[in-house]
């Protein structure tokens, strides 16, 4: 959440920042509950004041034997009143946090301006050689994953229901192939592979800035205040909650597998076809907890890690910086990457990576010492997808594709299978489809 002090002693300068993600945005309630809230504070300070000299009088009374019964009612007049002003502070305090929850992150000033996706930034481009080769005429990745019998959307339908789908055979072993590609990738440059908890409870999901205003995208739990995670980030980003990390701990690199569970609530009639947008799908997080001096190296180097793993497979893509208008909830600065899909000639996003300034270490309580102050500190976090792993499959099934009967396997992922395949064809498993 933003900082109560900022908020207080920079009022114009916040609501500019929030009114370049939404002109209507404002902190000007939470302001009149916070004048409110020290107004009755300035009020309990003076009461109390009061009630100590009071009650030195009562003390001189008593010594020199005056009746003290008409004071005393002075006392107990302040002490409800006192109690009065508690309740009302604590119920101000609520409203003011509860605000404070739904309010975003300020963009940095290096966020382009921008009020939706048509103000966002193509910074470059990297594969243009890459884009027309194989197949002349590509088919989507769901007619070329059914044609060779590695995707069945019929049968994840009648299992559970509409976005949901079967991957198998050798389609099943590629999604494996990529997810232990990308962790051995990220891995060998320096993150600790962190296997979390894939139910989260509603703290956690508070503290990466999913809930309270996203709880309509979640998948929750009937009998446990616990939620399905819609992505790593958030058991992760959490694990060191409330703890107080020493410098020399930093930066913390972690990278986690899991799969991601979303309804897409605001997403009707958007790719409803295919891998795209589903309800279950698998990805890896890069995750950094950083000093804030250090945030912005950070988070392009994160940004090149998500790009290697591209660069390995030889998909093309491109990177955009998202307008202030378009970058999530929690986020200062994001850069989305984009893999070219050739069968609709458009490229869709398959990483956003997000720096988010101490906004979410201050939900979390997430903070370090600083060796130069010695006080605590709030940690920055960032991170980004590396990569979303469905999304990849359907690239690696478009941009490989030789004919409607044939992907070629990129030359990354063959150690991963078995007697050297070097290609998926349309096999004797497609019968069972």
């Amino acid at each position: 959440m933003l900082d109560i002090k900022l908020i207080r002693e920079n009022p114009e300068a916040v609501n500019q920042a929030l009114k370049r993600r939404k002109p209507d945005l404002s902190i000007d309630a939470i302001l009149l509950l916070d004048a409110r809230r020290r107004e009755l504070l300035q009020e309990e300070e003076s009461l109390r004041s009061q009630r100590n000299q009071i009650t030195q009088q009562i003390a001189l009374a008593k010594k020199e034997g005056r009746d003290t019964e008409a004071i005393q009612q002075q006392t107990r007049a302040l002490a409800d009143r006192i109690k009065e002003i508690e309740t009302q502070k604590e119920d101000l305090a609520q409203q003011q946090n509860t605000l404070l929850l739904d309010i975003p992150n300020m963009p940095l000033p290096e966020t382009p301006d921008g009020a939706d996706e048509s103000a966002n930034v193509v910074l470059r481009s990297w594969g243009d050689e890459f884009k027309s080769r194989y197949c002349p005429e590509t088919l989507p990745h769901y007619e070329i994953g059914a044609n060779l019998g590695i995707l069945d959307f019929d049968r994840g339908v009648k299992v559970a229901q509409s976005r949901f789908s079967v991957i198998r055979g050798e389609g099943s072993r590629m999604e494996r192939a990529l997810i232990n590609f990308m962790l051995d990738t990220h891995t060998e440059h320096g993150y600790e592979e962190i296997l979390p908890p894939f139910l989260v409870n509603r703290q956690a999901m508070t503290g990466t800035g999913q809930l309270p205003k996203f709880e309509a995208d979640m998948f929750r739990c009937k009998d446990d205040e616990l939620f399905l995670i819609p992505t790593a980030e958030v058991p992760v980003t959490n694990l060191y909650g409330g703890e107080l990390l020493s410098e020399n701990q930093l930066p913390v690199q972690m990278v986690a597998y899991t799969p991601c569970f979303r309804r897409e609530a605001g997403s009707a009639g958007k790719d409803t076809r295919g891998l795209i947008r589903q309800h279950q799908f698998d990805k890896i997080e890069l995750v950094k907890l950083c000093k804030p001096e250090e945030s912005e190296a950070e988070h392009l180097k994160l940004l090149a890690d998500a790009e290697r793993i591209l660069q390995k497979l030889e998909l093309p893509y491109r990177v955009v910086a998202l307008c202030a208008g378009d970058i999530g909830f929690s986020a200062a600065r994001c850069f989305d990457i984009e893999v070219w899909m050739p069968a609709q000639g458009v490229y869709r996003e398959i990483s956003s990576c997000s720096v988010f300034t101490d906004f979410q270490a201050r939900r979390i309580g997430l903070k370090y010492r600083s060796e130069a102050t010695g006080k605590p500190a709030f940690l920055h976090t960032i991170n980004g997808s590396g990569l979303a792993v469905g999304r990849t499959l359907a690239a690696i099934l478009e941009n490989y594709q030789i004919n409607h009967q044939e992907v070629v396997i990129p030359e990354a992922l063959r150690p991963y299978f078995r007697n050297g395949l070097t290609r998926l064809t349309a096999a004797k498993s497609k019968e069972l489809v």
